[in-house]
């Protein structure tokens, strides 16, 4: 299933997806202030490419991720979380649809607040 799920993921909408993460990354990597921001974006580039066996785990918790976290929600993190949502909603209309608005609740928690948490294959 996940790769079937990661296939039909990436011919509809993932690969476009992944691509504006990142060039956006890019965009935010040309400054050394800017370049926290670019690994997130890339991270969530990865993830949106091809969301199943993946989950999304707690790696730290730091004052300065709690920031950065804040100002990325502040930013634009709550506008992405809320994109991801609206689809996981759509997703979630058929049955078909499910497993997609799971993946699309999975990026939705991670782009509200993608400081101190990584990307692990499910075993």
């Amino acid at each position: 299933m996940t790769l079937l799920g990661n296939i039909i993921w990436f011919i509809f909408g993932g690969l476009f997806h992944a691509i504006g993460w990142w060039f956006a990354g890019l965009l935010w990597s040309i400054t050394i202030i800017g370049i926290p921001v670019g690994k997130q974006c890339f991270k969530l580039a990865k993830m949106q490419l091809a969301p199943f066996g993946k989950k999304v785990v707690e790696k730290n918790n730091s004052s300065i991720g709690l920031i950065a976290n804040i100002i990325w929600i502040i930013v634009f993190g709550w506008e992405l979380a809320f994109a991801n949502l609206v689809s996981a909603f759509i997703f979630g209309i058929t049955i078909i649809g499910i497993p997609f608005a799971k993946q699309s609740l999975k990026l939705a928690y991670l782009s509200l607040m993608p400081f101190g948490k990584d990307i692990e294959k499910v075993k």
